[in-house]
């Protein structure tokens, strides 16, 4: 934990230190709290539901998301914007339904992405990156490609419908889905190694509640078909969902 703090925290000053113009443009944006029920890991053996905080903050062209991680505008020009991100991806403990695997380290996302965003209610974008600090083995390189659409639906009411698809490469994809040998003869998982490709579908449904002045309520269903290699897995097919749910809801509060 300590070193996935420590790569998160530098990536933050770093930055931080490149858009001067942000924090002299002050925080805009919604940051709150809530929880989430969802897989504990992405073969989907088992669910949690687990308190998570909520940000869609904006510091002049540095942005920190939820779902997208701390991001900088280096290029942002007639809706277009291009730059660094740095996230984080949950790792994995094995036990329990995947007993007799290894545990997977938490890791840092590093890489950049691209967006289209002519207007504030619609986007299309494109990210490219590697999950470094893993354990021998684990890691590799990730992205993933989709859009999102917001529209009013009276009363205050914001809904918004978006599209995204991951993809991995062989060694990102191992490290989740993929079975050894040793580790067959622990867990009772047929042994099975993973390609690259794409790895899941993600639907996701979302609507903002007004509640008060600068408050809302924050509700999300998400919809995860893995795909490819990613549905192939031993661990998958054994004991884990190919079809995946994900439900989330938060009260935020709104900076102007």
């Amino acid at each position: 934990m300590f070193r996935i703090t420590s790569v998160v925290f530098t990536g933050l000053l770093g930055l931080c230190s490149v858009s001067s113009a942000a924090l002299a443009d002050g925080i805009t944006g919604e940051v709150g709290a809530g929880i989430s029920y969802q897989p504990k890991e992405p073969t989907g053996t088992r669910y949690q539901t687990t308190p998570v905080p909520y940000f869609d903050l904006d510091w002049g062209d540095v942005s920190l998301g939820t779902d997208d991680g701390l991001t900088w505008s280096a290029l942002n020009t007639n809706g277009f914007s291009a730059g660094p991100y740095i996230n984080y991806l949950s790792g994995r403990t094995a036990n329990g339904a995947l007993g007799g695997l290894r545990d997977v380290s938490s890791m840092a996302e590093v890489g950049g992405f691209v967006q289209y965003a002519p207007a504030d209610f619609w986007r299309v974008y494109a990210q490219l990156g590697r999950a470094v600090g893993g354990g021998h083995d684990q890691g590799g390189v990730l992205g993933k490609v989709g859009g999102e659409l917001g529209y009013p639906l009276g009363g205050g009411i914001i809904g918004s419908s978006g599209l995204m698809a991951h993809f991995a490469d062989a060694r990102q994809t191992n490290t989740f889905f993929g079975v050894d040998n040793n580790e067959a003869a622990a867990s009772g998982y047929r042994p099975y190694n993973a390609s690259g490709g794409f790895q899941n579908v993600t639907f996701t449904q979302s609507f903002e509640f007004p509640l008060a002045a600068k408050w809302s309520l924050l509700t999300s269903a998400s919809w995860v078909h893995l795909v490819g290699s990613a549905a192939d897995s031993s661990i998958v097919k054994q004991t884990g969902e190919v079809n995946q749910g994900q439900v989330q809801t938060a009260i935020s509060y709104k900076f102007d």
